[in-house]
């Protein structure tokens, strides 16, 4: 069995390859069979998962084994390149700044006792994940976007529209996150940006349809977030509770709530608490539909590239086999 083994070397700062180098001792004194791809810049994991989906698969009987090394940047940028999910088997070994999913997903983070899970696995774990469709986009792009730029996209955490998109977005490509996440420290950089962001922030109006019902019109709203997993943002517990073998999105609405307010309710919901605050409220659905008064940033987990005004969020039921 060839595992494919895709190495995100600048995740937090350099982390990535300093993993790596831990990890390949171990494959060679198991005599594990390997290939292993360095990423070098945003996109290049879609196009190396892309090129393996069509080379690998049609000339094997075997399913495709892949690992990736990364932060849930990283992992997301893996499921766009998938061709045929049902052949494809996904290894996850988190290693970036935020590792929202991980959070779910293991109880030990540790890089070689989740490579030890892995290397294991006899029977991959079905996992939930979602797909967004952007309507009305607009040419603006992000400060650090992909040369290919899709209509649609999968997420494995969350897709969320507005604030939390905007934070991740200047994020990105801030001068400091690199320094600080060497200082152990990078969660600063999301904790300036989303004040500045919030002082910022202007009135907008979004109208939310779950499940082709009712809808709700919110006339002024911070961001929505259609979730997989319960955390996003870096440890933020958006949705308490939510289960990746469900079928359904967890959905956090941050809506007309004063601004002085928001800036004690964001705090609680490390502790996943937000709800008990007025304007923050919760529903589920497997289909989840946008419209906002003005196009903004959207992100798929923390990855931004586009602006919209107008989003299809849908749940695919444990459409990925995750090596666990």
């Amino acid at each position: 069995m060839m595992y494919h083994i895709i190495v995100n070397p600048a995740s937090k700062s350099g982390r990535g390859a300093k993993i790596w180098a831990l990890i390949e001792p171990v494959l060679q004194q198991k005599n594990i069979p390997y290939k292993v791809y360095f990423s070098d810049k945003a996109g290049h994991i879609i196009e190396i998962v892309r090129t393996l989906s069509v080379t690998v698969l049609p000339s094997s009987n075997e399913d495709l084994q892949l690992i990736v090394l990364g932060g849930d940047g990283t992992f997301n940028e893996a499921l766009q390149g998938i061709t045929d999910f049902d052949r494809t088997r996904l290894g996850y070994i988190p290693t970036g700044s935020s590792n929202d999913m991980a959070r779910d997903l293991y109880d030990n983070k540790n890089p070689l006792a989740v490579l030890e899970r892995i290397l294991s696995c006899k029977e991959p774990m079905k996992m939930d994940i979602g797909h967004v469709t952007f309507e009305n986009m607009t040419d603006e792009l992000s400060r650090k976007h992909t040369d290919t730029i899709l209509s649609s996209r999968y997420f494995g955490v969350s897709c969320g529209i507005g604030f939390d998109a905007a934070v991740c977005e200047e994020a990105l490509s801030s001068p400091f996150k690199n320094t600080l996440n060497k200082l152990g420290l990078g969660k600063l950089t999301y904790l300036g940006i989303a004040l500045k962001q919030l002082i910022a922030a202007r009135k907008v109006t979004c109208d939310i349809c779950i499940d082709d019902e009712e809808t709700i019109s919110l006339p002024r709203f911070l961001f929505v977030a259609g979730m997989i997993h319960q955390y996003e943002g870096g440890g933020f517990k958006m949705c308490p509770g939510a289960n990746c073998h469900d079928g359904v999105l967890d959905i956090c609405v941050l809506g007309n709530t004063p601004k002085w307010l928001i800036l004690i309710a964001l705090p609680s919901a490390f502790a996943g608490k937000h709800f008990i605050f007025p304007g923050v409220d919760r529903y589920a659905g497997k289909k989840l539909q946008l419209k906002t008064s003005v196009p903004l940033w959207v992100h798929t987990d923390g990855e931004v590239s586009v602006k919209a005004n107008r989003l299809t969020l849908t749940c695919e039921k444990e459409k990925l086999l995750i090596l666990i």
